[in-house]
């Protein structure tokens, strides 16, 4: 890791919680009640991004009647059920990381596409909300990853550079804005392998993700 590197900012799901197993399964339950075909490759490509970008996806893929208050409502009701009687874990080794980065004198932020109030519901659950300095969600942006928004803001509220800055993300939509943004990206593969093209744009690939402690 280069000397230049001072702050850390990470995606949320997929990365900290793992909460993309669950997202997949909702999708797939009302894709099967919507009859919406091809529900795999949809969900690949919302991968990351925020529910304004998502809706107009869907509508490319399915028609522009395609019925988004009916869909992330529904969406909506079953996840909170599913956080509220299950909960959504941490990915393995999360909490480990964040200790050492924190150890290391590493800041660290938060760049996620899901709102705020849900994110920090989710992350004060499991207790590692207050490892954050500071944080940009998808209710605070208006171009979701993969455009570089994010990622600048984020930078922007630490006061660095995005050079400055690394960048651990688990999907193509997340490098990609990363690496648009000028921040240094880590990929910690969850639901998809990244391609060649993703491959490109990384600085380091592995998982799980106590794998930074190998070069940070």
């Amino acid at each position: 890791m280069a000397k230049k590197v001072r702050a850390v900012v990470f995606d949320m799901d997929g990365v900290l919680l793992d909460s993309e197993s669950v997202c997949d399964e909702i999708w797939k339950e009302l894709a099967a009640e919507m009859r919406l075909p091809d529900i795999d490759a949809a969900i690949a490509e919302n991968r990351g991004c925020n529910v304004d970008l998502m809706a107009v996806q869907l509508k490319a893929r399915y028609g522009e009647g395609f019925d988004c208050p009916r869909f992330f409502g529904d969406f909506s009701v079953r996840f909170k059920k599913w956080e509220f009687e299950k909960g959504i874990p941490l990915m393995p080794g999360a909490r480990e990381t964040l200790d050492y980065l924190k150890g290391q004198g590493y800041r660290l932020a938060l760049a996620t596409s899901t709102d705020q109030e849900t994110a920090v519901r989710q992350l004060t659950a499991v207790g590692v909300y207050d490892y954050f300095e500071a944080g940009v969600f998808g209710d605070q942006i208006e171009r979701s990853k993969p455009a570089p928004d994010i990622y600048q803001k984020a930078a922007d509220l630490l006061g660095l550079e995005p050079s400055e800055c690394a960048a651990v993300e688990d999907s193509p939509n997340g490098i990609k804005s990363a690496a648009a943004a000028g921040l240094l990206p880590i990929m910690v593969p969850d639901r998809i392998q990244p391609s060649d093209e993703i491959k490109k744009l990384c600085f380091k690939i592995g998982k799980p993700l106590s794998f930074l402690r190998d070069f940070m």
